[in-house]
């Protein structure tokens, strides 16, 4: 990606939805935090998703094998 590129992503940038450049500035951020060595702050909402699977794997709710296996068969590459 050159320059001229980049400019005229965030260009475009500027017509997107709000939440949807919250997003970017968020994923922006992150990357930026990593290539400058810091470590990873989860956000509240990731906490709060990562509370509630301990919690359903507490409670003995996990997938079956089956279940797995097609999970990962929808990211492998064909």
């Amino acid at each position: 990606m050159t320059d001229a590129d980049l400019k005229e992503l965030l260009k475009r940038v500027q017509t997107w939805p709000e939440a949807a450049q919250d997003e970017l500035v968020s994923l922006a951020n992150q990357i930026e935090s990593e290539l400058q060595g810091n470590d990873y702050v989860a956000t509240q909402e990731e906490l709060q998703v990562i509370d509630e699977a301990m919690a359903s794997i507490d409670a003995g709710e996990v997938a079956s094998d089956h279940e797995i296996e097609a999970a990962f068969g929808r990211f492998r590459l064909k």
